[in-house]
C-alpha cells in the first residue's frame, strides 16, 4: 500500500462511521425523556418500546465542562424535557447513538441551538444547512458567541480529551 493510501485509511479509521438507513430516514413522535448535554439526549419513543440516545445531527454543542456547556445543555432541556418531539432519524454513529432531527411543533430545534448561540454549526467544505444562523449568532454576540472567541468543541476535545465525571444530565421525575 502506498504510502498516502496508508493515510487516508488512518485518517478514516480516526471518524466515528455513520451507518445510514438504505430506506431514507425513520420519523416518529417521541417523548424526551433526559437532557445530557446541548446535543445528546434520550427519548421514549410515543408508541412505546425502548428509551432511544439521540445525537442532533448537523451541530455541535459545548462539551458539559466547556464553557457554555451547562447553558446550552439548559437551554435545550428547558425547550423540550417532558415534552413530545418529532424525531427524523437518518443514522447511527459509531456510539450507538441515532443521529437525528428533532422538531417541537414545526420548529427545527438544531437550527434554534445555532440561533441562539447555543451550538455551532457543522460544516464540510464551507457548506452546511445552518451556517447562516451561526453567522447571524455570531454577529448578534448570542449565546457562547458573546464570549471573545469561543473555542469549537472538537478543539476543546482534542486539547481536553472527554469530560471527566459529567453531570448525569437532566431527566422527568418517573
Amino acid at each position: 500500500m502506498r504510502a498516502s493510501a496508508w493515510v487516508l485509511a488512518a485518517l478514516l479509521a480516526g471518524c466515528a462511521p455513520l451507518a445510514a438507513r438504505a430506506d431514507g430516514p425513520e420519523r416518529y413522535d417521541a417523548r424526551v425523556v433526559r437532557v445530557f448535554d446541548g446535543d445528546t439526549l434520550w427519548v421514549q419513543p410515543a408508541d412505546g418500546g425502548r428509551w432511544r440516545k439521540l445525537r442532533l445531527d448537523d451541530i455541535d454543542a459545548p462539551e458539559i465542562c466547556q464553557a457554555g456547556g451547562l447553558a446550552a445543555r439548559d437551554a435545550l432541556a428547558e425547550r423540550v424535557l417532558g415534552r413530545t418531539v418529532q424525531v427524523e432519524q437518518r443514522a447511527h454513529d459509531a456510539y450507538g447513538r441515532a443521529i437525528v432531527r428533532l422538531q417541537l411543533q414545526g420548529e427545527d430545534l438544531n437550527r434554534w441551538l445555532v440561533r441562539t448561540g447555543h451550538a455551532w454549526a457543522h460544516q464540510w467544505r464551507g457548506s452546511g444547512p445552518y451556517l447562516s444562523e451561526e453567522a447571524a449568532a455570531r454577529r448578534a454576540a448570542r449565546g457562547l458567541f458573546g464570549h471573545a472567541d469561543p473555542e469549537p468543541p472538537r478543539d476543546f476535545r482534542r486539547r481536553h480529551g472527554a469530560c471527566e465525571n459529567p453531570p448525569n444530565g437532566l431527566s422527568v421525575p418517573r
